[in-house]
């Protein structure tokens, strides 16, 4: 292992265990924290359920090249990772426009709020997350692998994902790459407008909140999940629409680290250090633990 690569692994281990325990907490203070069983912090467990599952099926692997001298990786864990992180990268898709969905009601309809939102509807949108993104992997994920393979068989990339599939094969891949665009704009370009639309009209409503403090709870509520937005899209966008053969192998390698290490990281700090009512339910946990022992 060089220097580089210790350096690396170093900061991916970091950041997967921050991760496991970050995402795992906010999980864990939705399920146990009655003042936290509502249909934001429904969705937002989701969403933490994705990134333990988004970061598992890829970081482990990146950790074991890293730090041995064998950077390879079998056919068929390649083609495992390949329909595992397209299936959750797409469910994050529709999931962060299910979670703008909900910040919507809740600030521009607030009195019916409870009867639009309710637990019958937070569950169908989540299955139609999940389902929806496991059908974005079947079909993607099938039809790459039907490229036939230069003899090298070397991906140039921390993962086997979609773009860098392309780049190995021989021949002719404008079908596929045309295909990956028309995905990616469905299950991106499509769900980013739906946001950003969305957020426009929450901004509308925000400012029309007399209470000052009214106000600033709405505009933290949502600002939490606007970034998570910005960086996963920004990120996904730039990975995935980018056409495969002409982009810069480099920043391809830095932008599938972002996504797949650096935004599962941030996801729960950037819904826990400016929310209170998380805050206060850990505060709660750790009194209770404290009582116990």
């Amino acid at each position: 292992m060089d220097q580089l690569e210790m350096i690396f692994f170093v900061i991916i281990l970091f950041s997967y265990l921050l991760t496991l325990v970050g995402n795992s907490t906010i999980i864990l203070l939705s399920s146990l924290d009655v003042q936290l069983h509502t249909p934001m912090y429904f969705f937002l467990s989701n969403l933490s359920s994705l990134d333990l599952a988004f970061t598992t099926s890829s970081v482990p692997q990146m950790l074991i090249n890293l730090w041995g001298s064998d950077k390879t990786i079998s056919y068929g864990g390649c083609v495992t990772q390949l329909y595992v992180f397209l299936w959750l990268g797409a469910t994050e898709c529709i999931l962060l426009v299910v979670m703008a969905f909900d910040r919507y009601v809740a600030v521009c309809r607030p009195l019916h709020y409870a009867t639009i939102v309710n637990p019958r509807l937070c569950w169908l949108l989540a299955a139609i997350a999940w389902l929806g993104g496991l059908g974005n992997s079947v079909i993607l994920s099938t039809f790459t692998l039907q490229l036939p393979l230069c003899g090298h068989r070397r991906v140039d990339n921390f993962l086997c994902e979609v773009p860098a599939m392309i780049k190995l094969a021989c021949g002719d891949t404008s079908l596929n790459e045309a295909v990956l665009n028309g995905v990616c704009t469905f299950f991106m370009a499509i769900p980013l407008s739906i946001i950003l639309i969305s957020y426009c009209y929450i901004a509308q409503a925000v400012l029309k909140i007399r209470s000052a403090e009214g106000r600033k709870k709405a505009f933290n509520t949502c600002l939490s999940h606007l970034v998570v937005v910005l960086l996963f899209y920004g990120s996904a966008v730039y990975g995935y629409l980018l056409p495969a053969k002409s982009s810069n192998q480099d920043q391809g390698k830095f932008i599938s680290l972002f996504y797949s290490v650096v935004t599962p990281t941030v996801n729960p700090l950037i819904y826990t250090l400016r929310n209170k009512e998380v805050k206060g339910a850990l505060r709660r946990l750790l009194g209770r633990g404290r009582e116990i022992s």
